[in-house]
């Protein structure tokens, strides 16, 4: 038997779980700039994580460096996990080494490089200038991000926007060091 080739054979299954939780609930399939969608997903992640564990609110009588210590577990976590979930929501997309219509890799690698600051300092403006740097980093992807992208599967997908977090976080850190913000 011959396979199909009826255009709809080629679709992807966007409802397939790996392919859901990888475009972040579809928000990849926007078919404009999917990846500044996902960080906008990140953004929300690290205010969310940020008020789950601020120490003011938490009732879990955390101190500012066991809440940020928390979070970035929680981050460390939702990373890995971005390696085998990109890896696999990949091949299921049949559209190359980095589908733009992935964007865990964004939604997850945002909140990593405000870890530089603590949850109660990311004001509104703080999280603008958060996620411009982000998309700055990852579209131009300054050295070693280029070269991540080219590592295997999800860990290229994923590696490549760490490398923009960590750029991000060293921006902000200077920034804050030297009494910008």
């Amino acid at each position: 038997m011959q396979p199909s080739t009826h255009p709809a054979a080629a679709l992807p299954n966007w409802f397939d779980p790996a392919v859901l939780v990888a475009t972040c609930g579809g928000i990849g399939r926007i078919p404009f700039a999917p990846g500044t969608f996902g960080a906008l997903v990140g953004v929300l992640l690290s205010v969310l994580l940020g008020s789950l564990l601020a120490p003011a609110t938490s009732g879990l009588a955390l101190s500012t460096a066991s809440a940020t210590a928390v979070e970035a577990l929680v981050l460390v976590v939702i990373n890995v996990a971005g390696i085998p979930l990109c890896s696999l929501a990949a091949r299921r997309l049949g559209r190359g080494s980095d589908p733009g219509a992935i964007v865990y890799d964004e939604m997850a690698s945002l909140p990593i490089g405000l870890l530089v600051v603590p949850a109660a300092a990311r004001s509104p403006v703080l999280l603008v200038l958060a996620f411009l740097l982000h998309r700055l980093f990852d579209i131009t992807k300054p050295f070693p991000c280029r070269r991540l992208e080219h590592l295997p599967a999800g860990l290229g997908i994923m590696a490549d926007d760490w490398g923009a977090a960590v750029w991000m976080a060293a921006s902000l850190g200077v920034a804050r060091w030297g009494g910008l913000m």
